[in-house]
């Protein structure tokens, strides 16, 4: 499959028109590759490290979840990590596309797959866009388990560095409506209340937000946001290899930007 075509299919399930108007969804670098046979990395996060990664397994397209670019850059500079990932790619003829929001909100984008994950039931968006499709997802656990039973779970298949919750003298607590929302979900807390979830999972949250979830009487989970969305990136993996491309893989040089000291 050409990358032009595989482009076309990609956005016939998840169109950039979608992203918000923040966002940057869409070609970040297209250095004339569209008509090669696809050859692709996917990725979380577009970084020097992921491109070197593509320049030593003869890939063509990084296909990334973050945008390179969200805000234009007024000038390229030598030794910037923008102007040497242009300069890589125009080199090494690779091309960088990014799905961000618009990724987000259909079925088998970060969250409904984060849903899955949990093998929720009877799912719904957080906050539905259009027909079809929303942000996050709220459903239920059957059968429903304790909150340390949940929390054991989301450690164990996410398997984040650090997770943290919500103050609760009560693990024990019995959970039955889960809300999910991969990456920087906080802004959601309200939307994700008034869906009448008692667990919140997400990331990025600051401590006011943990304030805010508790005087809400919700429990909210912060697994941090490469835990919360690298799923997805994986299950795009899958979506691609049943196209037949020529060659896909999963990077391995893909990082969460924190360390936790032990």
């Amino acid at each position: 499959m050409k990358i032009a075509d595989l482009i076309t299919w990609f956005e016939a399930w998840a169109n950039p028109a979608w992203c918000e108007s923040w966002d940057n969804c869409g070609w970040q670098i297209e250095p004339g590759v569209l008509q090669e046979r696809a050859r692709v990395l996917v990725c979380l996060t577009p970084t020097l490290a992921v491109m070197h990664e593509a320049i030593a397994l003869n890939a063509n397209l990084i296909f990334a979840h973050h945008p390179l670019i969200f805000t234009p850059p007024k000038s390229l500079h030598s030794g910037e990590a923008i102007a040497e990932m242009a300069r890589l790619a125009f080199t090494n003829n690779i091309g960088i596309y990014s799905a961000h929001t618009n990724f987000d909100q259909v079925d088998d984008g970060t969250a409904d797959v984060l849903a899955q994950i949990l093998q929720l039931q009877q799912v719904t968006p957080i906050l539905p866009t259009q027909p079809g499709l929303g942000y996050g997802r709220v459903g239920l656990l059957e059968p429903s388990m304790t909150l340390e039973e949940l929390l054991t779970k989301i450690q164990t298949r996410l398997a984040p560095p650090n997770l943290i919750f919500s103050p609760t003298a009560n693990l024990q607590q019995i959970i039955s409506r889960v809300a999910v929302l991969g990456g920087s979900g906080a802004s959601f807390i309200s939307a994700v209340s008034k869906a009448g979830a008692q667990a919140y999972l997400t990331s990025d949250c600051k401590f006011h937000q943990f304030q805010e979830s508790r005087d809400r009487n919700l429990i909210l989970i912060d697994a941090g946001h490469y835990a919360t969305e690298r799923p997805a990136c994986d299950r795009l993996v899958q979506k691609f290899q049943s196209l037949n491309l020529d060659w896909v893989q999963l990077s391995q040089k893909d990082e969460d930007f924190r360390q936790f000291f032990a």
